[in-house]
């Protein structure tokens, strides 16, 4: 009901907001009706409620002291279009009715004030806003104040009543009322005894309209009485015995706070032995002797006296014996197996029982039927009190506790009856009506016993009231039917039953009053041309008032006229008149538009470089009558204008632009009307681009120091252009790991300050870390450090177990708690352990590492395990129980009857008869399988089985079987030994197949025999096929016998490559197939290891050509990456084979001869296009061709040309420099492929080079190099052509 909550808001900002004229209908509205909620209620019918409403079409919404009516109406000439009426009253601390006000489909309006002088003249019945509580109890030494305070239009008068009757303040000198105030003043400066004074008071706040009263004040005086004399004997108690001494303080009001302590003012140190009862006395649950080296003192503390009284201290006499006999529990306090006890509701209740018995009794709390009610529940006293916060009538049952020790337990059930003093449901609520308006006041409360509900009307019981026709009285339900003028009263709602009452008082106020215009007179109202506007005329007066504006009579009471698009001809002065029965008023309202604000020249995008001058425009248009406001924004945020930035009317400078300047910056134009903004983008160029690590962050501070929490506000560094993404915050502490740095906790980068959670008893201290996309900052400066105050274990040790690390012995273990955890000072735990029997007894030992070993214990036994963490303040909650065991001895028997069955020549099939679990003596882990054949092997079969699969064996082979059976401790006896072949398998692959090329005509082939035979090898199968590319030829058939290894095979075609397939055979089959292929013939060593290329390039003036290093493939491998390094004279891709010493002599050949001579041709042509460039491009003019100055200290400078060095490293004149400033290489470091098609070359079957010469060029050399173009041979011949 989101209007429902909107009203809220307007009632809480009281008498501020906007609203209109005047609505006394509840629902309806002057003369029209509307119903709210109840099934069964007409549209017809005018509601009967005390509760405001909301209405529309269908819905209706409830509001209290919030929304009178809101109500739906035909606008005129239209009876299907529906419109909202509001209907609006605020109430806080004073009345004010509002107008209706109409809204789009019933959309509520915020509330606006009336001015003083309407609330001075509104008649308003009294309300009371302070008195004192009802059970007042007061200081003796002090003057006594009784409040009562009220408030009402006239203002109220005063009057008590004293124990029911009234009460003449005039008559007492003691006692005086304060001006325009009830609150009762008893002065006893002049002498007097206050306790003349109690009794049971009641405040009436009385004017023209009605009377209101406070609740009765029930005024006691605080009573500290002296202890009694008495004589205090020596107690003479035997050891182990219980005892419990008797305090009995004097009753005092309030009641004491009881402690004891020693004569010599030492607190009593008490434990789950020794403790105080919620009734003030000391139990034992059984004495010892140290209990007799102090006496016991019981001290009453009085809170308003600030007193402390001591009783006679008690003297024990502990009478010792051999030794003291261990007893089960019995209980101390309360008596018996049962008990009952009632609580109110809404209180805490208190159970509690103490148990005597040796050991000192362990106490547990339960409730029968159900669980102890969930965070509501606090044990308290060492366990031996359970309350029980804010009881309801859930809370109500049996619930029991149970004392035990290792003697025994005994069990006490406590009945809990849960009551109720009367509490509302439904408080009566102020109602404001118009003459012949309905209401109606509800007042309902429950409780337990059911309370009795009686009215008052005026402080007088409603049935000895003058008669009132329109009021009707129905239990709970007081009903008004046309209110008439002069009822208006207060009434009283009194809810009573055995445990206390409620009383409640709520105003009927029917007003008369005549029409007022509630907005200053001749207001202006200034819109921008073509906005939206409205002109408001809110108005009071009941009964509601009609409305005209210029004239025009509107139908509807609405207090504004609205104005979709505001123009220049709209201007002028309107008017307003409200009328109703009592009379008139009228406003003028005067309406101006004005030209609208508008950016017409904003700011655009710029990328500036680091200290240039900004210049962001913002030009503006503007109604010249409305004061112009120019702002502008970085990063939404308001712009500092220092001593580097210039603000002028048309935009803004900023001188030395830097890193920090980058961002959104906004420019903001704006009048009192409207606004327009403008926003661009700045990116800032440094002379590095690349982001740089954020500086830490800087002058860490704490602040709000808390038990449990500080906050921590630190400064944020420079983000170096990345902006800053996180802030990790660690601590260190100096007392269990001094010096290092722990994680605490992540903010956003937005923040600068965080609250943080802290653990007691550490001595913190803390540092921050900036993160950005780049990385880490260093850590800041370390805060000061923060030493928070100790407390009691929260939680325990985690990782509870136990085992056994021999066999007679249980190691207890855990994860022990760290500095936050730890709460306080000599940090220990409490390990406790019993053998898994509900019967057993518990064993304790406190240790300070996290290990403790019980010894002599019966192997592999279950035990029941508990670490509880304790520290100088008290011990952490019970701990959970975890199970162990002691420690494993080896297994005592082996598996029988194993019996094996063969699968293949790879696997077996295993069965045996399992050990008995009593042999096992530990926990079963498996069956292990142990053979052996070529090495010791074994196989696991997890959990108890009796049956499994062993696989991977080795074929044809023969292998010895053992079984044991495995548990934590180790492997128990061999079983007797198996033995099994496997049968024959398939062979593996050959280990290797090579294949060589001694010359054209042959291919020799030779491998190795299998690594696993695994079998009796009878041959070899090879097949092969020829390839060219894409095509294959058939494939061909070889069978060896077990001892060939080698094979030649004479080829048919020189140029095609073959593919061969080697497998080894056995009586079972064809084993694996081992694939090579016969090597290219660049790749099969009829190629030198040293391979070069020449290619001619412009030398120096000498002729000689360049020196250019090259690196080649070695012979072999195709897939080889191995380069060598080769120096020599550069020739146009010339490559010389040179024949190794496995060829044929190819010098006589033919073809090899008219190869030779088309070389030597192909060299004299490039030989001779070498000196034609030479004599062409070898000198160049500089200032011909280059643009820049040369450094005259340059010897080619002298004769205005310049030579190509040789040295490989020095740039070309316009070269190109990297990012880095280094000189990009000029073809000093190419190699075979830079000049090859895709990186390889083609040979023909005689080795000539057939490759398509082509130059790899990048962009840069292109540009940065003019005069590269003769430096190519390539391009030599290009040009020869």
């Amino acid at each position: 009901m989101a209007e429902t909550g909107h009203e809220g808001s307007a009632l809480s900002r009281g008498l501020h907001g906007a609203g209109g004229g005047c609505c006394l209908a509840q629902a309806g509205c002057h003369s029209f009706a509307c119903s709210c909620g109840g099934a069964g209620r007409g549209q017809d019918k005018p509601l009967l409620h005390s509760q405001a409403c909301w209405q529309r079409p269908g819905r209706c919404w409830s509001s209290l002291g919030g929304v009178l009516g809101l109500c739906h109406f035909p606008r005129s000439g239209s009876s299907n279009q529906a419109v909202s009426l509001q209907c609006k009253y605020c109430f806080r601390g004073g009345l004010l009715l509002l107008t209706p006000r109409l809204g789009g489909e019933g959309a509520p309006q915020p509330c606006m004030s009336a001015d003083s002088a309407l609330l001075n003249t509104m008649p308003q019945p009294p309300t009371i806003t302070k008195q004192s509580v009802k059970d007042y109890i007061v200081d003796p030494r002090d003057n006594i104040f009784i409040e009562c305070e009220a408030k009402g239009n006239p203002v109220p008068t005063f009057s008590w009543t004293r124990n029911g009757k009234f009460f003449n303040v005039a008559k007492d000198p003691k006692v005086s009322m304060r001006r325009r105030s009830g609150t009762l003043v008893i002065d006893f400066h002049s002498g007097g005894r206050p306790e003349d004074y109690e009794g049971e008071y009641q405040c009436f706040a009385r004017n023209d309209y009605g009377t209101a009263l406070s609740s009765k004040i029930h005024l006691q005086v605080s009573k500290s009485p002296l202890w009694p004399k008495e004589k205090v004997d020596v107690i003479e108690v035997d050891e182990g015995a219980p005892l419990s001494l008797q305090c009995n303080p004097p009753p005092g009001l309030p009641s004491p706070v009881i402690f004891w302590m020693s004569s010599s003012m030492e607190p009593i140190h008490q434990d789950k032995r020794v403790s105080q009862g919620q009734n003030g006395d000391l139990y034992f649950s059984n004495v010892m002797l140290q209990d007799a080296q102090t006496d016991y003192s019981c001290n009453a503390r009085f809170h308003f006296t600030h007193t402390i009284q001591q009783k006679n201290p008690y003297t024990l006499k502990v009478k010792t014996t051999r030794g003291i006999t261990e007893t089960t529990p019995s209980f101390m306090y309360p008596y018996g197996t049962s008990s009952s006890q009632m609580v109110l509701r809404g209180v805490d209740l208190l159970l509690e029982c103490i148990a005597s018995g040796v050991p000192a009794p362990d106490i547990m709390w339960y409730k029968k039927g159900g669980e102890l009610p969930a965070g509501k529940t606090k044990l308290e006293n060492f366990n031996k009190a359970l309350r029980i916060s804010n009881v309801s009538e859930e809370d109500s049952g049996e619930y029991f506790c149970l004392a035990s020790n290792k003697m025994g337990s005994i069990r006490h059930t406590i009945s809990v009856r849960v009551k109720a003093a009367p509490y509302w449901l439904d408080e009566p609520q102020n109602l404001i009506l118009a003459p012949g308006e309905d209401g109606r006041l509800v007042c309902r409360a429950n409780g337990n016993p059911k309370p009795a509900i009686q009215w008052l009307v005026n402080g007088e019981p409603i049935e000895a009231s003058p008669p009132n026709p329109s009021r009707e009285v129905s239990g709970d339900t007081i009903v008004f039917r046309d209110t008439q003028i002069g009822s208006s009263a207060v009434y009283q709602c009194n809810a009573s039953n055995e445990h206390g009452y409620l009383l409640a008082n709520a105003f009927v106020s029917v007003l008369d009053v005549p029409p007022r215009i509630l907005a200053p007179r001749n207001q202006l109202i200034k819109v921008i041309q073509n906005n939206r506007t409205r002109l408001d005329c809110p108005f009071f007066g009941s009964p509601i008032p009609t409305l005209r504006w210029g004239g025009f009579l509107l139908f509807l009471p609405l207090q504004y006229l609205e104005m979709t698009m505001a123009r220049k001809e709209d201007q002028g002065i309107y008017t307003c008149v409200a009328t109703n029965i009592l009379g008139k008023a009228e406003a003028q309202v005067r309406l101006e538009v004005k030209d609208p604000t508008r950016i017409v020249r904003g700011p655009e995008d710029q990328v500036m470089m680091r200290g240039s001058m900004l210049r962001l425009h913002c030009r503006v248009k503007h109604d010249p009558t409305l004061k112009l406001t120019v702002t502008w924004l970085k990063d939404d945020a308001p712009l500092y204008i220092g001593n580097r930035s210039v603000f002028k009317d048309d935009g803004l400078k900023i001188y030395g632009v830097a890193e920090r300047d980058q961002g959104d910056y906004t420019c903001v134009a704006s009048t009192e009307l409207d606004k327009d903004s403008a926003k661009a983008y700045l990116t800032v160029l440094g002379k590095t681009v690349l982001p740089v690590y954020c500086h830490r962050p800087r002058d860490l501070e704490l602040t709000d120091l808390a038990e449990r929490s500080v906050r921590l506000t630190w400064i944020p560094g420079d983000d170096n252009n990345s902006p800053i993404t996180d802030y990790l915050v660690q601590f260190e502490e100096d007392r269990f790991q001094p010096g290092i740095w722990h994680n605490h906790s992540r903010y956003p980068g937005s923040v600068n300050s965080a609250v943080l959670r802290l653990s007691p008893y550490v001595n913190y201290q803390f540092r921050v870390i900036a993160v950005n996309e780049v990385g880490s900052s260093v850590p800041s400066v370390p805060s000061e450090r923060y030493q928070t105050n100790g407390a009691r274990p929260e939680i325990n040790p985690t990782g509870v177990q136990g085992a056994g690390t021999q066999k007679n012995n249980m190691e207890i273990t855990w994860t022990p708690l760290n500095a936050t955890q730890a709460y306080g000072p000599n940090l220990r735990y409490i390990v406790r352990w019993r053998r898994r029997d509900p019967r057993g007894s518990w064993y304790n030992e406190t240790v300070k590492t996290p290990r403790h070993v019980v010894w002599n214990t019966p192997i592999y036994v279950p035990y029941e395990i508990k670490v509880q963490a304790e520290n100088d303040f008290g011990r952490a909650p019970e701990p959970d129980t975890v199970i162990g065991y002691s420690g494993e001895d080896y297994p005592k028997a082996a598996p029988t009857d194993v019996r094996i069955r063969v699968l293949n020549s790879t696997a077996v099939a295993l069965t045996w008869t399992r050990v008995h679990l009593d042999t096992i003596q530990g926990q079963l882990k498996e069956y292990r399988n142990l053979w052996v054949s070529k090495k010791r092997q074994y196989v696991s079969f997890p959990g108890d089985r009796n049956r499994g699969i062993v696989s991977r064996l080795f074929p044809y082979s023969n292998y010895k079987l053992e079984m044991v059976v495995t548990n934590g401790r180790g492997d128990g006896p061999r079983s007797e030994v198996k033995e099994f072949p496997t049968p024959e398998g398939v062979p593996s692959s050959p280990r290797y197949l090579r294949i060589r090329q001694p010359n054209l005509e042959s291919i020799n082939l030779e491998w190795d025999h299998p690594e696993h035979p695994n079998g009796v090898l009878t041959g070899y199968n090879l097949k092969y096929q020829a390839f060219n590319g894409s095509k294959t030829g058939r494939t061909l058939v070889e069978n060896f016998s077990p001892n060939q290894t080698r094979f030649t095979l004479q080829r048919t075609d020189p140029i095609s490559r073959y593919r061969f397939f080697l497998s080894a055979r056995t009586q079972v089959g064809e084993g694996k197939t081992i694939m090579e292929e016969s090597p290219a013939l660049l790749n099969e060593g009829m190629w030198s290891s040293n391979c070069f290329w020449l290619c001619c390039g412009v030398g120096g003036g000498d002729g000689t050509c360049m020196s250019r290093k090259v690196q080649v493939r070695e012979s072999g491998d195709l897939q080889s990456n191995q380069f060598n390094t080769v120096t020599g004279l550069l020739f146009p891709s010339i490559f010389f084979p040179a024949y190794t010493k496995n060829h044929v002599d190819i010098a006589t050949q033919g073809w090899f001869i008219g190869l030779m001579c088309a070389i030597a041709l192909l060299v004299l042509i490039l030989l001779i296009v070498c000196f034609i460039k030479r004599s062409r491009g070898g000198k160049y003019p500089v200032r011909d061709n280059k643009d820049e100055h040369l450094n005259p200290e340059d010897k080619n400078v002298e004769d205005g040309s310049f030579d190509y060095s040789d040295e490989d490293n020095k740039p070309l004149p316009n070269s190109q420099t990297s990012l880095d400033g280094t000189i990009k290489q000029q073809e000093s470091d190419d190699s075979l492929v830079d000049y090859g098609e895709g990186g390889e070359g083609q040979f023909n079957e005689d080795g000539s080079f057939i490759g398509q010469y082509t130059v790899k060029k990048d962009k840069e050399e292109t540009e940065g190099n003019e005069s590269s173009e003769a430096t190519s041979p390539v391009n030599a011949i290009y040009s020869l052509a």
